[in-house]
């Protein structure tokens, strides 16, 4: 079924002052990806289903907004983010059912990606209308493209809890895992997070801090987590947005001796569970094997 644009006057988009058709779209919801910062990243594809869209749902129609009217799109913008979308989902399946076309964007990047877009996506399906990904920007594969980290396994972890206490702990759940950690991150909270992951997944692992990635003040820093955290502890609150990402632990094969020698040394100064913590995120060993064998260890002390 086709959505009401296939008999309507043909829709149109403007690269550099020329006009291009935006033939009619399939009814179905169309999540989006849009430019990250530099609006010359968005697709063709894209741009021809924004502009042939019925309706486009987005977080904030004044980002979207701007995007439209650089690309000469005359769109019907209507909100849909986390604080309303109990309430304008029923709206979104509703134009569906009647056979639109609907465009779901965020204000950057791919939709879904550290959003609660998914809700959406799976009404709709449970609805049994289409879903159609138009791939494009996202600041998690771009970042990893430039890091110069593994790239074969990789694990987005979205935004880490504020609160240190509980930083540290979700920290410590992913120190083990096998596999480069990607993060976004706000920026008064960097230099704090670099010095929790420093400590909790272990001061030299390698790391990068990637800001503005695709804007004119692009950064990549690559150092250890130690060496970073230091140096954001020392300057001025960074700008922008915020992308972190650490390499996969070392893979190490520690032997009992090394292990206990380990946690000596960490039991001088510190606690059963922060030993525990440091220890693991050092050798690349479960939690819950070095906890135990730190217990026996301090039992053994007396």
């Amino acid at each position: 079924m086709k959505s009401d644009a296939s008999t309507a006057p043909p829709r149109t988009f403007l690269i550099d002052g020329t006009a291009h058709a935006a033939p009619s779209l399939e009814a179905g919801l169309y999540v989006t990806a849009t430019p990250i910062g530099n609006l010359g990243d968005v697709t063709l594809r894209a741009l021809r289903t924004l502009a042939a869209a019925d309706l486009i749902a987005c977080e904030d129609t004044r980002v979207t907004s701007r995007l439209t009217r650089h690309f000469g799109i005359e769109a019907s913008l209507f909100p849909y983010h986390e604080h309303n979308a109990e309430r304008q989902r029923p709206r979104i399946l509703a134009a569906l059912a009647e056979g639109k076309a609907v465009a779901l964007v965020s204000d950057a990047g791919t939709p879904l990606i550290s959003d609660p877009g998914y809700r959406l996506v799976g009404d709709v399906v449970a609805a049994g209308h289409l879903v159609f990904p138009i791939p494009g920007p996202s600041a998690v594969i771009a970042g990893l493209s430039a890091a110069g980290l593994p790239t074969d396994t990789f694990l987005f972890a979205g935004f880490l809890p504020p609160k240190m206490v509980a930083r540290r702990k979700r920290l410590a759940e992913l120190a083990a895992v096998p596999a480069t950690l990607v993060f976004y991150e706000a920026p008064q909270r960097t230099a704090e997070t670099l010095a929790d992951m420093a400590e909790t997944l272990g001061r030299l692992r390698p790391a990068v801090v990637a800001r503005e990635v695709t804007k004119a003040f692009e950064t990549f820093r690559r150092d250890t987590l130690a060496a970073l955290a230091a140096a954001f502890a020392s300057e001025p609150e960074p700008r922008g947005e915020i992308t972190i990402l650490v390499g996969p632990p070392e893979e190490t094969v520690a032997d009992d001796d090394a292990l206990d020698a380990a946690l000596r040394a960490a039991l001088t100064t510190d606690s059963v569970s922060a030993a525990s913590a440091a220890v693991a995120a050092a050798l690349g060993l479960p939690r819950k094997r070095v906890y135990a064998r730190a217990l026996a260890l301090r039992g053994e002390a007396g």
